[in-house]
């Protein structure tokens, strides 16, 4: 089991290990996903870079449509959320941006 564990490892199936954390458990109650549309002329690097800057956004995908990106943002609670989506709405290259808030999780992180 070790051996093929280690081939799928050497062979870049398998790129990582993580602990799967409560976000509650850290006070993180609130979850959105918020769509960044972008201005017509943007870096996408410097956009990227300052998401990834930001410790609220948890996840980033770049996505096909009007969204440039999609994000999920953990926080504390809703005051927190504003703050957040201020600060992305102040990224160069952020037009503006599309927020729902998570009222539950159903999963996430689906294994099978």
């Amino acid at each position: 089991m070790h051996e093929r564990v280690g081939k799928l490892e050497a062979s870049g199936v398998v790129t990582g290990y993580r602990a799967v954390v409560d976000p509650a458990a850290l006070g993180l109650d609130v979850t959105a996903l918020v769509g960044v549309i972008e201005s017509d002329a943007v870096d996408d690097t410097g956009v990227e870079a300052a998401l990834r800057a930001m410790p609220e956004v948890e996840d980033c995908w770049r996505v096909a449509g009007s969204e440039g990106y999609v994000l999920k943002v953990r926080v504390t609670d809703i005051p927190a959320l504003e703050a957040a989506i201020n600060a992305l709405n102040r990224i160069e290259g952020v037009a503006r941006t599309r927020t729902t808030v998570v009222l539950s999780t159903k999963w996430e992180g689906r294994t099978g």
